[in-house]
């Protein structure tokens, strides 16, 4: 039997997938955004998706809402918000506006479950944060869980995904349990120094997104995030995973039933020819001026792709980097190949909320890497799973936010992004910089 995952925080389903990859079963995805929860959905259909904050909810409602009453919980994992500070005088728990770290740790202590893994920026660790992680581990300490310590900053490049992308992991059993521990890196990082001399470097960007075509090439996706097509190059040892043409592409996860020959999350993006001109003189590796976009280096890894702010936040979104070979931003699928993402898993069809969806997300490769290291310490084999999955209905990928709330039945989170008071003018190739750089909402 397969142990049992529950994800808090859920968004897109980052950590789902690297946790059912490794040998979990995910029974259970708290998200407060109904448009994550919708594309959760989509992507873990025998998942059950809870579209509410986990400060209103109990452990005793995550078990009757999931059908999962009476069975050991193996896993409780998730990357909670860290906004507070440690103030001088004042415990950092105590900041209101870390509540839901404290709601992580009472969910864990509630669901009674055997272990767990929290995740959160690397800037936790330096400076006056210090003190918010020692009171973090005594706030497990206090419900009965030991944590592996000290605590590490992993990096998802030396775990074969070409991004440079920093993650702070605490992981924790019940005391009396085995620790876990970290997992030993396993690749270089692709373009930088061999930290590791008995290490093979990691993919580059090339290897990544090379063997895509070129999503200028459609007109079809001027109006929609999918094609059908048979220009896909020779894939690169890596490449071949994510489009599932390895024996292992699926590790210990379910396979899916999907159409291997559509190219998806790839709508176009509208440059001017200046943009474009720009973009083409700029140096691999380098920060082109204007819009300051990174440009991905063939023989490198991405820079760290970021999510931006949600719409109670006005709805921006970071910069896509510019690709390689062709003078535009990359499009949402080729984040995903950056992430680790397999060519199956979809995004939202807008460019705006599937690439906030990666950008959220802890590589699929860093999270499975962790959680085969928990499925170790627990003394559990991990199976391959015979059933295949049906995907969800392709409308789950297209709902706005009013769409999906009702959808499932909440109130929608507040929102910004149609607020007007306060713009200040701009040119039209200031807006149009702006909608290249993800820093207004686009569709």
């Amino acid at each position: 039997m397969r142990p049992i995952g529950i994800d808090l925080f859920a968004g897109a389903g980052g950590l789902s997938l690297g946790f059912e990859q490794a040998g979990f079963d995910v029974r259970a995805a708290i998200e407060i955004d109904p448009v994550h929860c919708a594309v959760h959905e989509f992507n873990f259909p025998e998942t059950t998706v809870i579209p509410a904050s986990v400060a209103e909810l109990t452990g005793e409602e995550i078990r009757q809402r999931a059908g999962l009453e009476g069975n050991k919980i193996d896993c409780v994992f998730g990357g909670a918000p860290c906004q507070g500070f440690s103030l001088i005088g004042h415990r950092a728990l105590d900041d209101p506006r870390n509540k839901l770290v404290l709601d992580f740790v009472r969910l864990v202590d509630e669901l009674d479950a055997e272990s767990f893994v929290f995740e959160n920026v690397k800037g936790l660790t330096v400076g006056r944060h210090k003190t918010f992680l020692k009171e973090l581990v005594e706030a497990f300490e206090r419900v009965g869980y030991e944590c592996r310590l000290p605590w590490k900053v992993l990096n998802a490049g030396h775990y074969g995904t070409p991004q440079s992308r920093e993650r702070f992991i605490l992981m924790g059993v019940k005391k009396g349990g085995v620790l876990p521990d970290y997992p030993t890196p396993m690749t270089n990082i692709a373009g930088r120094p061999k930290l590791f001399p008995e290490l093979v470097y990691g993919p580059s960007c090339a290897e990544a997104i090379g063997d895509l075509p070129d999503a200028d090439s459609f007109e079809t996706l001027n109006v929609s995030d999918a094609v059908k097509t048979n220009r896909f190059g020779e894939p690169s040892v890596y490449a071949a995973g994510l489009r599932g043409l390895k024996n292992d592409a699926w590790h210990f996860g379910y396979m899916r039933e999907w159409s291997p020959e559509i190219l998806t999350s790839s709508a176009r993006t509208k440059h001017t020819e200046i943009s474009r001109r720009r973009f083409g003189q700029t140096e691999e590796g380098a920060v082109e001026p204007i819009s300051r976009f990174f440009k991905l280096p063939q023989g490198g890894v991405s820079n760290t792709l970021r999510a931006g702010t949600d719409g109670a936040r006005g709805a921006f979104t970071s910069p896509r980097p510019i690709h390689y070979r062709h003078a535009r931003c990359i499009t949402v699928r080729e984040m995903a190949r950056l992430h680790g993402f397999p060519d199956w898993f979809r995004l939202h069809a807008t460019k705006w909320h599937g690439a906030r969806q990666i950008g959220n997300a802890v590589p699929p490769p860093l999270a499975r890497a962790i959680a085969a290291k928990m499925i170790e310490a627990l003394g559990i084999e991990p199976t391959r799973p015979e059933e295949v999955l049906s995907l969800g209905d392709q409308k789950l990928l297209t709902l706005d936010l009013s769409q999906a709330s009702r959808r499932f039945g909440i109130t929608p989170p507040p929102s910004k992004r149609d607020r007007k008071s306060g713009a200040k003018k701009r040119t039209q190739e200031q807006i149009e910089e702006e909608i290249n750089a993800g820093r207004v909402a686009y569709g």
